[in-house]
């Protein structure tokens, strides 16, 4: 069974999640300064989130936009809604990922790279996320 029960859910928590970092100063500033967009597209259940540092609109450093999007982005991931998860509860290795399948880029992965430092804070900030939901039984 899927870790989230709709697309909804999956906005709560992970589109939460990244409206949560534009507020956090030093996550806003570290993924702004990555100058990249990065659209993430998620299955079972089905939904997308962009993330835009490139050329934001918000003024909160970038922009996060839950739902298909036409604007052209730099990078493009696929992967089910259970590896993101996984992935931000820092269970699962980026770059083995990738090699394995479980996500799938297309586009320049340095710019994904250029975001792996930023992923220590990041990982604690999802879990506090997710507790604070009431969602412990996802973790």
């Amino acid at each position: 069974m899927a870790v989230f029960r709709d697309a909804a859910q999956l906005y709560e928590c992970i589109g939460g999640f990244f409206r949560r970092a534009q507020v956090d100063p030093n996550l806003r500033s570290k993924v702004a300064a990555a100058k990249i967009k990065v659209r993430f597209a998620y299955s079972e259940p089905e939904a997308t989130i962009t993330v835009n540092a490139k050329d934001p609109t918000s003024g909160a450093g970038f922009d996060v936009i839950e739902g298909p999007s036409p604007e052209p982005v730099d990078v493009y991931m696929t992967m089910k809604a259970d590896v993101a998860h996984r992935f931000w509860l820092g269970k699962v290795n980026l770059i083995a990922a990738i090699n394995r399948g479980e996500m799938k880029v297309r586009g320049p992965i340095q710019g994904i790279i250029r975001l792996l430092p930023l992923l220590n804070p990041a990982f604690e900030m999802y879990r506090n996320h997710i507790k604070e939901l009431g969602y412990e039984d996802l973790m």
